[in-house]
């Protein structure tokens, strides 16, 4: 069963909905073996449902669905549960944070699938917070569901600090507070428009009722704008909530002289707890859609996990922070894990990736005795024995996941046109009302006019409409796979002319690609099951991406037998009927076997990458991965560069794999740098930025850069590297998120330009007629919804082409 229709006319993926962007893709429905393999996992769970709930996108099977993960603080944090549930007599409980919800669909499937799990008793999952709560009987393993859960794309991982959501839960708490005091306003304020006269006994009564609510409004919802426009003035800055508050205000006091004067004309509560109702909604609806986005994102797993010490004469096997390793101290480094310092590895050799740290997508090996850089990761099967060279303030690791510091960036056209805005309506409300004190002398006809003059100029249309064009835009953008982190990137996105890709897992993809599947594919079943045994539990990017040909295809059981690995060569598994080896084919056939076998190959590229699957020397298959860009990066590249930009690669791969990729995308050479550490590439930035460079990353190798950058974006959301830093994330097995996000950009401007335009055009009549002494405050109020509603249509019709397919 496949998903909703997509949004584009493209094919699309069958699970994820992404866009199939190659022959291969196209013709197997997926846009990678990953999606299949998830895809078969939901159906044969009899949980198709998932398909007719789930967005028309959601993000593709990335690499994480089948990478080993260490669960043993989860074991950890299921004892601790039983052990006070056991003490209080009541049911085992545990709040966890999740990643990869992305709809409501999510949430239907992870609870199904709790439910569905031996011991499983209760779940509830909340995706506004990010966060699952789990409850079970006797017999149940966390652990296990968590590694089940990470099948289908989800990542549990340690709850975060218990916060109370900051500015949105103020919104909302806010927002039901003036629903309800805005409905008690219009409900003693309905009599009045139904003909009840001023020496009506209860009149008095229902407009002091109607005055208290309007009074709550005010202090409960517009102190919000009004706390947020002192604080920016006090920073120096002019903030969009300024017209808002001033607007705010003068409906406000308007309606207060009103009342006190027994003037019933001025009198509009019911427009005062409508309109700050109003702004107070256009203000959730661009920060829930920010928080919304935030939450796909793993928190708090920035730092490596705790470092376990080995058992001494001194005392048991323990495991510690790695603030608290000191220098010299000796640590077990487990396969999956980064170190998290400098070490000497003291016994045997190892198989590390250094991947998020140089950007080098090859493995390295190291031998006893060698130094192992800070954030490398273990690869092989086996526990490694480090010695740490430095403590953890002085590492690598800990200068690139450290929290980057984000400067607030002040937007100078929306602040000029609100000085110019502010300017203009005190202007007019000043002048209007000198001019009329000296031609009637009338303190309530001066009075009437000024605050007509500021109720009718209020900035609906920039209070409301703005924010809403913004939640159109990035809703616009989530359907093609491009998620809005921060707010402020709407106000950079105009201003970026240089774009900066790093290459491995941005420009590439995250793991080399097996070049032909149907060798897998097309193994037989007692061979599949020798494979799965071999990369089953193995962390080399190779046997992942077997790992994911293997499982798309269908339900492999392992063969018994004896495993065992050869650090930079293979694996062994030893049955009682042969010897299987899986690696290099110089180790697995022999030197001459293996040039033999590579000339038959014709293998002439040297980014290629062969692995040879033996029986006792024998050559049963022959696997060739190709480490090369992403399907559409080419022609993305190609059309940005005519959009204007000017697009670069810095790297830390080596430089003649750089000039390659460059060649292949149209680059120019000097373009494309390679061997660049962190620290070259957060220079470079550092001394071309000019408040328009975009960087794109996708490892902790890039955080120094993000930090130097003037705006941000990852194609990654799995390793809680970059993800808490940057502004914008994009799914995908392409890029063509990027282009999507300026072209959405520059519909959003063009439409809040219309906005403005209108604007302009309404206040220069509308206060014109105000300050003429034809519009009263109640007439300027009846006003103010029209201009609402036609700002919204322009809204609406201006982002209906980014609605539109690609």
């Amino acid at each position: 069963m496949s998903g909703k229709t997509s949004s584009s006319k493209k094919p699309s993926c069958v699970h994820c909905g992404a866009p199939l962007l190659d022959d291969r893709a196209r013709q197997s429905g997926y846009c990678c073996a990953g999606c299949s393999y998830v895809h078969r996992l939901i159906l044969e769970s009899g949980l198709s449902g998932y398909y007719q709930l789930k967005d028309a996108q959601t993000a593709p099977a990335d690499p994480s669905v089948f990478q080993p993960r260490d669960y043993s603080w989860l074991e950890a944090s299921q004892s601790a549960a039983e052990a006070s549930a056991v003490s209080k007599s009541s049911i085992p409980t545990l709040t966890l944070s999740i990643q990869g919800i992305s709809c409501a669909g999510c949430v239907w499937l992870i609870e199904r699938l709790f439910l569905q799990f031996p011991g499983g008793r209760e779940v509830i999952v909340n995706p506004q917070t990010g966060e699952i709560l789990m409850r079970w009987n006797p017999g149940f393993s966390a652990s296990a569901f968590a590694r089940h859960l990470q099948g289908f794309g989800y990542l549990l991982g340690p709850a975060g600090e218990a916060t109370d959501n900051g500015e949105l839960n103020s919104l909302v708490r806010r927002m039901g507070l003036c629903a309800a005091f805005m409905m008690n306003v219009m409900l003693f304020t309905l009599p009045t428009y139904f003909g009840m006269e001023a020496s009506f006994q209860y009149a008095r009564l229902f407009g002091t009722i109607s005055f208290a609510f309007g009074t709550l409004s005010f202090l409960v919802g517009g102190t919000y704008f009004l706390n947020r426009s002192l604080r920016m003035l006090r920073e120096g800055q002019l903030h969009i909530d300024m017209p808002i508050a001033i607007g705010i205000l003068g409906a406000y006091f308007g309606s207060l002289y009103g009342w006190l004067a027994h003037e019933e004309r001025f009198v509009y509560w019911d427009f005062v707890s409508t309109f700050i109702l109003l702004m107070l909604m256009g203000r959730w609806a661009q920060v829930v859609a920010v928080e919304r986005n935030q939450r796909q994102i793993l928190r708090h797993q920035l730092k490596p996990p705790r470092v376990r010490l080995p058992a001494s004469a001194t005392g048991p096997a323990t495991e510690i922070a790695p603030e608290e390793l000191q220098h010299a101290q000796h640590f077990v480094l487990a396969p999956g894990q980064s170190s998290p310092v400098e070490a000497r590895l003291l016994e045997g050799d190892a198989t590390m990736s250094l991947a998020s740290i140089n950007g080098e997508s090859e493995p390295r090996l190291y031998r006893a005795g060698e130094l192992v850089p800070s954030g490398a990761l273990n690869i092989g099967r086996s526990d490694l024995l480090l010695e740490a060279r430095q403590v953890w303030a002085d590492s690598l690791l800990a200068r690139l996941v450290q929290p980057g510091e984000r400067m607030g960036w002040r937007h100078r056209f929306l602040e000029k046109i609100i000085r110019g805005y502010l300017i203009g309506i005190f202007a007019a409300a000043i002048l209007s009302g000198l001019a009329w004190w000296f031609i009637s002398h009338d303190a309530l006809k001066t009075w009437a006019v000024v605050t007509a003059v500021l109720v009718v100029s209020c900035p609906c249309a920039i209070g409301l409409a703005f924010p809403l064009a913004d939640e159109m835009a990035a809703t616009s953008l989530r359907r093609r796979g491009v998620f809005v982190r921060e707010n402020d990137l709407w106000g950079k996105l105009s201003r970026v002319r240089r774009i900066i890709f790093d290459k491995t897992g941005t420009l590439t993809l995250e793991t080399p690609e097996l070049e032909a599947p149907s060798a897998v594919a097309t193994l037989d079943a007692s061979h599949r099951s020798i494979l799965y045994s071999l990369v089953r539990d193995s962390a080399h990017p190779l046997s992942q991406s077997l790992l994911a040909e293997l499982l798309a295809s269908g339900d492999v059981l392992p063969a018994t037998g004896e495993l065992s690995e050869t650090i930079g060569a293979g694996l062994t598994l030893k049955t009682p009927e042969a010897l299987w080896k899986l690696g290099r084919p110089n180790w697995a056939l022999g030197a001459d076997l293996a040039e033999a076998s590579t000339s038959a190959d014709g293998e002439t590229d040297s980014s290629a990458t062969t692995v040879v699957l033996t029986r006792d020397g024998r050559l049963i298959v022959s696997f060739r991965f190709l480490d090369h860009a992403r399907a559409d990066a080419a022609e993305e590249l190609r059309r940005l560069t005519e959009m204007g930009y000017y697009v670069s690669i810095l790297s830390g791969d080596h430089p003649g794999k750089v000039s390659k990729l460059a060649l292949q995308l149209g680059l120019p050479p000097q373009s494309a740098l390679g061997a660049q550490s962190p620290s070259d590439k957060a220079a470079w930035i550092d001394a071309h930025d000019k408040q328009d460079t975009l960087m794109l990353g996708d490892g902790a190798n890039d955080s120094l850069a993000f930090d130097k950058a003037f705006c941000r974006g990852t194609p990654v959301i799995h390793r809680g590297m970059l993800e808490q830093r940057a502004d914008f994330f994009y799914l995908g097995r392409g890029i063509s998120g990027i282009r999507a996000l300026f072209e959405v950009d520059q519909i959003r401007r063009r439409t809040q330009t219309a906005i403005l335009t209108f604007s302009v055009v309404y206040n220069l009549l509308a206060v014109g007629f105000a300050i003429a002494g034809h519009m009263n405050p109640l007439i300027a109020a009846a006003v103010m919804p029209i201009n609402s509603l036609l700002t919204l249509v322009i809204v609406s019709t201006g982002m209906r082409p980014a609605f539109k397919p690609a």
